[in-house]
């Protein structure tokens, strides 16, 4: 069976987790691209971060000056780290987002039951096809969120530990 026939088979609860899919894949690419091209540029970043210390404070004490680099430090950081918290809110509610189709899959299928008993078994097993559809486009959706939302945060800590590196090397 095609993957959209799956889709279609899981009603409105699939249509949402593809969209969310697809916003969160959108997402965790751009991130991806934005760090590899940002840790090329460490000591482009970490200049950048001087002049502008340099212009606010010209000749500060070495321990004010260390607090204002990481202060600067942080505002880049999280400027460029924009957009992680939605990978991970998709992460985590993609499994509930499935175990809502779940529920209604089996509501719909003990509906069927009540309505015309055991005797049309294809009407009851589409209830349940739905909780199962549902239950694993959920999981597809979640895993690589997560693992992706992980791996972007390891390369997000390399990034301002590389920048941090290099913007001391140059302040002290």
């Amino acid at each position: 069976m095609q993957i959209w026939n799956y889709i279609e088979q899981g009603g409105a609860v699939m249509y949402i987790l593809l969209a969310l899919n697809m916003i969160g894949f959108a997402i965790m690419l751009t991130k991806f691209l934005l760090f590899f091209s940002e840790r090329k540029r460490c000591d482009e970043v970490a200049s950048s971060l001087q002049q502008k210390l340099n212009a606010l404070v010209p000749k500060a004490e070495q321990s004010t000056l260390l607090e204002l680099a990481r202060g600067e430090l942080l505002q880049y950081i999280s400027s460029i780290e924009r957009g992680l918290n939605t990978v991970k809110i998709i992460a985590a509610i993609s499994p509930l987002l499935g175990l809502l189709g779940t529920v209604l899959g089996v509501l719909i299928a003990f509906q069927v039951m009540s309505q015309s008993g055991l005797s049309n078994p294809s009407a009851f097993a589409r209830g349940i096809s739905m909780a199962l559809i549902t239950t694993v486009g959920g999981l597809v959706v979640a895993i690589p969120h997560y693992i992706g939302h992980n791996y972007l945060i390891g390369m997000l800590d390399r990034l301002e530990s590389n920048i941090e590196k290099s913007l001391l090397s140059k302040i002290l």
